[in-house]
């Protein structure tokens, strides 16, 4: 599996919550996820799409789940889910997987809209594309 891409997302107020956001939006990187990783780095976070519910089978820490609608809003968050677990929810498109606590730390809650802000080199600012 080649590089991912990485993107930047922000909140209804243009907060960054998620500073370098892996996408995985093939089959073979939404099975991989985070398996094999030993960490998860805070700022780093990993988005599935699409999916509607994940596990945490053979991972080796915690993660917060925040299930996305088709509009990127916020359905539903689940905090700390421990190695071992699965967790899922009704009409979810996407999930964005965190480091434990991250989401709590960053104010996600149901609801909440997020929006997909791309890193450019060089730009003191990220551009800020329409959805994701």
């Amino acid at each position: 599996m080649g590089r991912l891409p990485e993107i930047a997302l922000a909140n209804d107020d243009g907060t960054v919550v998620c500073e370098r956001c892996l996408l995985a939006e093939t089959p073979l990187a939404r099975m991989r996820g985070l398996l094999g990783r030993s960490s998860f780095p805070a700022g780093e976070g990993l988005l599935l799409r699409p999916a509607a519910s994940v596990h945490t089978a053979f991972m080796r820490f915690p993660i917060d789940v925040v299930f996305l609608d088709s509009t990127d809003r916020v359905l539903k968050v689940v905090g700390s889910l421990p190695p071992w677990r699965m967790a899922a929810c009704r009409g979810s498109r996407a999930v964005l997987e965190l480091p434990a606590g991250e989401a709590s730390s960053r104010g996600l809650a149901a609801g909440m809209s997020l929006t997909q802000v791309w890193r450019t080199a060089g730009a003191r600012r990220p551009r800020v594309l329409p959805s994701l």
